[in-house]
């Protein structure tokens, strides 16, 4: 297994890290515990020690069910992230609370590697007249947390404010070969490099859409390296940045735990050749995209039951593959009704929370309007 060096920090770390985000899940939608489980032990068998889970993942199941699995480890076989749901602090107290419910489901004494979550200007702001990343600090002096660090979702002058703050031990950012552009994107990546600190990614295969290349487009690839997986190219765009130490992949199958381990048992960074093959699919597929939707689920639940990620997927698919009998299907036959973007009420709760800053209802609409009629 590949590993990275925390310099700042004095420690090692796999760089792939398990995304605990997308376990695979039973028909009544909770986690499918035996197969998730296999899936964690085959991965940590094979060097995988950091481990990232938070709060809310998994209707805020997650974190009970990561703990129960790595009871039966020792606590120096593996790190662990969580992350503090900011959105739920409203007065100083409410941290410790949400630590403490949050080492109880882990079944743990202390958390490794522990991150202000999904932080945008208004939430950073908030924080700070709170007091708490002052009560997150004194967690950390009391040795219940090793390193304190944050999650991003805004735009880059935020960042920059948020980073340059004080001297974070490490931050996470979503980066992928697409997405160099938003968010802290490229600029980002070259001032935390420059200030020292290092960096979690997220989202390195753009929600799973950077695995799922039509053929006209995977070609490339494919001409280059017969034998390797589309996302095998994305997380190796990603490692051959020297201050990336870990790369988070949510892994939902036992095949993505295989194949994301040959990627970085057998790791070498891309070459010049590689790097000109990622810059032919990176232009093809931005001319093509609709927007930047992950699927990342922080616009859900819709007050008005809008399955949002659900409706881009399938018009970001629809333009990106042009396949429209499979957009005709998963829109209006696989998908309720009451799910469809034409039940938008135009409320704007989503557009307030959504990292990416999509114009949620205007996309809803053209989504209406662009996917072909059943």
């Amino acid at each position: 297994m590949k590993t990275s060096n925390f310099e700042n920090l004095g420690i090692k770390s796999s760089l792939l890290g398990f995304g605990c985000m997308r376990f695979p899940t039973l028909t009544n939608g909770n986690i499918d515990e035996l197969e998730a489980e296999k899936m964690m032990d085959h991965a940590i068998s094979n060097g995988v020690t950091y481990i990232d889970t938070a709060y809310p993942y998994h209707a805020g199941e997650s974190e009970r069910f990561v703990g129960k699995v790595l009871k039966k480890y020792n606590r120096n076989q593996f790190t662990i992230a969580t992350k503090l749901p900011v959105w739920k602090v409203s007065k100083k107290e409410d941290v410790r609370e949400l630590f403490n419910e949050q080492l109880n489901k882990l079944q743990m004494d202390y958390i490794d590697f522990y991150l202000l979550h999904a932080l945008d200007n208004e939430r950073w702001e908030s924080l700070l007249k709170l007091g708490v990343l002052d009560e997150v600090l004194d967690l950390q002096k009391e040795g219940k947390i090793k390193y304190v660090g944050f999650s991003f979702h805004d735009e880059y002058p935020v960042f920059e404010k948020i980073i340059t703050y004080r001297k974070w031990d490490f931050c996470q950012i979503q980066y992928n070969y697409v997405d160099t552009e938003i968010q802290a994107g490229d600029k980002g990546y070259h001032l935390a490099d420059k200030l020292g600190i290092p960096l979690i990614i997220m989202e390195p295969i753009k929600g799973g859409n950077l695995a799922n290349l039509p053929e006209d487009i995977s070609h490339i690839f494919k001409s280059y390296h017969p034998t390797k997986s589309l996302s095998s190219w994305a997380l190796r765009w990603v490692a051959s940045h020297p201050n990336v130490k870990v790369i988070l992949s949510g892994m939902s199958t036992m095949e993505h735990v295989k194949d994301n381990l040959d990627t970085f048992i057998n790791f070498s960074t891309l070459n010049e050749e590689e790097m000109n093959c990622v810059n032919q699919v990176t232009k093809i597929i931005k001319s093509r995209t609709k927007n930047g939707c992950t699927g990342c689920e922080y616009c859900m639940p819709c007050p008005h039951g809008v399955n949002i990620p659900r409706n881009f997927r399938i018009w970001n698919d629809y333009s990106i593959y042009q396949n429209e009998a499979q957009a005709k299907r998963r829109y209006w036959k696989d998908m309720a009704a009451s799910e469809r973007s034409d039940m938008c009420q135009e409320c704007g709760a989503c557009e307030a929370v959504c990292p990416q800053s999509i114009q949620i209802i205007r996309d809803l609409k053209r989504v209406t309007l662009e996917i072909p009629k059943d």
